[in-house]
């Protein structure tokens, strides 16, 4: 709501007075920490964050951090232009599509990036152990469920089909959310999913077989996720965006460092067992945006057809 003119000389009068000190007998309050709520995923990838929280770097710059979660990215990124979070997590794909629709959204620090090691990466592209599909380009026709839809999982899954020989624009996908995926692919529902920790964990238990780890065929040293805010908060405050991202960086550098730490930090807001955690592969968490593998994946989201326009990355990378 607009404010009128008159209410505005009202208030800047009555701060005026405030700031002269009244009386004279009274201090001035100071003000209280930014409370700031960000949205995430409840997967491994944002473990930086929850350790970062534990660990009071967010605190010690002012910052009363509340993590609140989704079920992805693209659901967010509305959540944050609304003013409901603050800031939010979201994967790279989504990001992409949004400011090329010229969504008011700034990417202001790195979320988590692929291992970069075929077979060895935190997430994985499964089938059923007798399932007839033995590689990647065998996906042509069949279905394929992503956490949500026009997301990273579609173009890196695309690439790892096209990258094997097949017609990645065959492939078919169907939102599921990441717990619902294995029971999806037990049932018949679905021929394949895309899944990361601690569900790859669970998928290769159950049986599940990898056929590709389609992070790494989309790019090396992929920048699976960032973290944002919207152009609205980071031309009000900021000063609070600025202390955020010295947080968010501190919390990175510090997990990717200290893997122990992150796989006690997972037992807080997920229900993974510990045995499970020490069986993890772990994302990397660089405290920078590697920005040429965000080019490629904007480069084969428009081969794919997801991206119509080409986004402006000097607009939308930190």
């Amino acid at each position: 709501m607009r404010r009128s003119p008159f209410l505005a000389i009202l208030t800047t009068t009555a701060l005026v007075l405030a700031a002269c000190g009244g009386d004279g007998d009274e201090p001035a309050e100071t003000a209280g920490p930014d409370k700031v709520n960000v949205g995430v995923i409840a997967i491994v990838d944002v473990a930086p964050i929850y350790l970062g929280q534990a660990k009071g770097f967010f605190k010690q710059r002012n910052i009363d951090l509340t993590l609140t979660t989704a079920q992805g990215g693209a659901a967010i990124v509305p959540a944050v232009l609304s003013g409901e979070f603050q800031f939010g997590f979201s994967n790279t794909i989504s990001l992409l599509l949004a400011q090329s629709r010229k969504v008011p959204i700034k990417a202001i620090a790195n979320g988590n990036n692929s291992t970069g090691v075929d077979g060895k990466d935190f997430a994985g592209l499964f089938v059923k152990a007798d399932s007839p599909i033995k590689s990647a380009k065998d996906l042509a026709g069949r279905t394929v469920a992503a956490n949500t839809l026009k997301n990273i999982v579609e173009t890196t899954v695309r690439s790892s089909v096209r990258k094997d020989g097949g017609d990645a624009a065959k492939v078919k996908f169907t939102e599921l959310a990441f717990p619902d995926q294995l029971p999806a692919l037990q049932s018949g529902q679905v021929d394949a999913i895309f899944v990361v920790e601690p569900f790859q964990q669970a998928a290769e238990a159950a049986g599940a077989r990898k056929i590709a780890s389609s992070y790494v065929d989309a790019a090396p040293n992929l920048t699976v996720a960032m973290y944002f805010t919207s152009q609205e908060l980071l031309a009000k405050d900021p000063d609070l965006v600025k202390r955020f991202t010295e947080a968010m960086k501190e919390s990175l550098a510090y997990a990717d460092s200290h893997a122990d730490e992150v796989r006690d930090a997972l037992g807080t807001y997920t229900k993974i067992p510990p045995e499970t955690r020490d069986a993890l592969i772990l994302p990397r968490w660089p405290a920078e945006v590697d920005r040429a593998s965000v080019e490629s994946l904007a480069e084969q989201a428009k081969t794919d057809g997801l991206l119509t326009t080409p986004p402006d990355l000097s607009a939308l990378l930190p």
